[in-house]
């Protein structure tokens, strides 16, 4: 038996059922607040109020809408597939909720006169758990599509499939460089590394050597991975209201329709602890703070929440602040940008890393040629940019213009004139117009086609 396993073994049942009730109230709670905190933060930033009616501070507007949905009239629309239907927002809450077993919110404490951890278990591959949970939520928006029997719904969630597989892979390629630096995929254990002093080139500096910090580049990466993995503006294509009323819960209402909003907001909530765990240090204090005793027992709990919350807040911030793009320009920023940057960032910091463990940056052969090497990225990135386009033709403002060339009606330019077609006597028609609107025109003026 591992090390692990005898410290997450060794509590008694009832401690973990305490610690098992104790995330889920949290994380209910914690939903509530996060609705509240989003509709304040974006009044602020909007120029508006936000909540502020019920309750103090509007506290109560998200309680409010909570208890609504539970009592608001379920229906299921016709034609739908009932089992699917209904398992679908289930097995998206399911996973919401199931992805907090790994995350450590905080480190050693006593309940109950036990010693104990702040994490419901941990396992050698417990950052690739909570990956693997965030595929399997995804069913449930795939599901919901399908089983609407409508085309909105089906729209939605063809889209959310493709966004799932384009940034979960960037997502998941980011982590690969904390994986590397950490040597191990444990959740505790890649904390647990944080809190060491950096090593630099073989000089000690007396900070904590948080990954966001020293691995910067998948942590802009993950970052914004983020609001493609939650369906977040300017990533909302699954349930964007101009072009699909609400994607994939368009069929849905009252308490299956509260699921998916609980499970989207635990989902911001999982994947800022993730970045929290992951590259900023996770429950410890941060500089000065550090190694003192404010970075002990439940103290670790209040940092833990704070930087999760923070993280959430820049969140909020990217929805007041950022416009929705368009879908291709979303696939391509996944495709074309994150997944290759990320692979190059691999490569850089897998060579540096074997460098320093076999002394090669002693080595003038080995600088020769990575500096070569570096050239011709340089020069492959400098050579490969956009093709210069064609200046566009000038418009003549005064030739007749054809607004239905295209085959779409166009407004013309400023100047232009529309060419226009004798359809019947005293009527004008623009080119291209439809037989039946020629009809109607010359059937108006009593004349025969």
């Amino acid at each position: 038996m591992t090390s692990m396993e005898t410290v997450f073994l060794n509590d008694p049942w009832w401690l973990i059922l305490i610690k098992v009730v104790g995330v889920f109230v949290l994380l209910l709670t914690w939903t509530i607040f996060n609705v509240w905190f989003e509709r304040r933060v974006l009044g602020k930033m909007q120029n508006r109020k936000g909540p502020i009616m019920n309750g103090p501070l509007g506290l109560g507007q998200a309680l409010g809408d909570g208890v609504k949905l539970l009592f608001k009239e379920d229906f299921r629309p016709a034609r739908t597939d009932a089992l699917v239907f209904n398992i679908a927002p289930m097995l998206t809450a399911v996973a919401a909720f199931a992805s907090w077993s790994v995350i450590p919110l905080g480190g050693p404490v006593r309940m109950f006169g036990i010693e104990t951890r702040l994490q419901l278990t941990d396992l050698p591959v417990a950052a690739l758990l909570v990956m693997a949970i965030a595929g399997v939520g995804f069913y449930g928006f795939v599901l919901a599509g399908w089983s609407s029997n409508g085309t909105y719904s089906l729209l939605g969630s063809m889209r959310a499939t493709a966004q799932v597989i384009s940034y979960e892979i960037a997502m998941g390629l980011s982590l690969v460089a904390v994986f590397m630096y950490a040597g191990t995929m444990s959740t505790s254990q890649i904390v647990a590394a944080q809190a060491e002093p950096i090593n630099l080139f073989g000089a000690t500096i007396a900070l904590p050597s948080w990954y966001g910090l020293l691995l910067l580049p998948s942590f802009v990466i993950y970052y914004v991975s983020m609001f493609g993995e939650t369906n977040r503006q300017p990533f909302d294509m699954p349930e964007c209201e101009s072009e699909l009323v609400s994607g994939h819960i368009t069929d849905y209402s009252g308490f299956r329709y509260a699921l998916y909003f609980l499970a989207e907001y635990i989902n911001v909530a999982t994947v800022s602890a993730v970045s929290v765990t992951l590259f900023l240090g996770g429950f410890h204090a941060p500089w000065p703070l550090n190694g003192t005793f404010l970075d002990q027992g439940w103290w670790t709990l209040l940092w833990f929440v704070l930087k999760v919350q923070i993280m959430i807040f820049t969140v909020a911030w990217v929805r007041a602040a950022v416009p929705r793009v368009r879908y291709d320009q979303m696939m391509k920023l996944g495709w074309k940008v994150l997944i290759p940057a990320n692979l190059a960032w691999i490569v850089l910091l897998a060579l540096v890393r074997g460098a320093s463990v076999h002394g090669w940056w002693a080595d003038p052969i080995f600088i020769g040629i990575l500096i070569v090497f570096l050239a011709a990225v340089v020069a492959a990135i400098w050579f490969s940019g956009p093709e210069p386009q064609p200046e566009a033709e000038p418009i003549d403002l005064d030739a007749e213009f054809d607004a239905f060339a295209g085959g779409y009606p166009v407004p013309p330019m400023p100047g232009q004139k529309l060419i226009t077609a004798v359809v019947a006597e005293g009527t004008a028609e623009p080119a291209g117009a439809t037989a039946s609107s020629a009809r109607r025109a010359a059937t108006s003026n009593g004349a025969e086609l």
